[in-house]
């Protein structure tokens, strides 16, 4: 696994768009968010900043957002979005739409389906 925190390309939406929306610090948070969800998927680095950048990291963000407004701090509200991410399973139209193996947990699904995409991108 590489530990590099890639810096994200989509500023304006994305988990960091949303996560600067919400007046949070935007970097500190597209920080934390890259480590952790490496660390819990072992997706790449291109894999974890294009899944943060997509519209699943927008959705992503608005669980942080959720957990922040609920009074957790930034990483904690960071762990139980991934805890709730890695609790809904792939089924099996997103598995056909995809490609992502039905029954892998969300996260490690989508975070490893765009380093996929960034290896054959390269």
């Amino acid at each position: 696994m590489n530990n590099a925190i890639l810096p994200t390309r989509n500023e304006a939406w994305g988990f960091y768009g949303t996560m600067g929306q919400i007046d949070a610090d935007a970097q500190q948070a597209w920080n934390a968010a890259s480590a952790m969800i490496a660390a819990e998927t072992d997706a790449s680095a291109e894999g974890v900043r294009d899944f943060l950048d997509s519209a699943h990291g927008r959705h992503f963000a608005d669980e942080v957002a959720s957990a922040m407004h609920a009074g957790h701090g930034l990483e904690d509200a960071i762990e139980k979005a991934i805890a709730r991410w890695q609790g809904w399973r792939i089924g099996r139209r997103t598995s056909r739409e995809t490609g992502i193996p039905a029954g892998l947990p969300y996260l490690t699904g989508f975070a490893n389906h765009f380093a996929i995409l960034a290896e054959a991108d390269a």
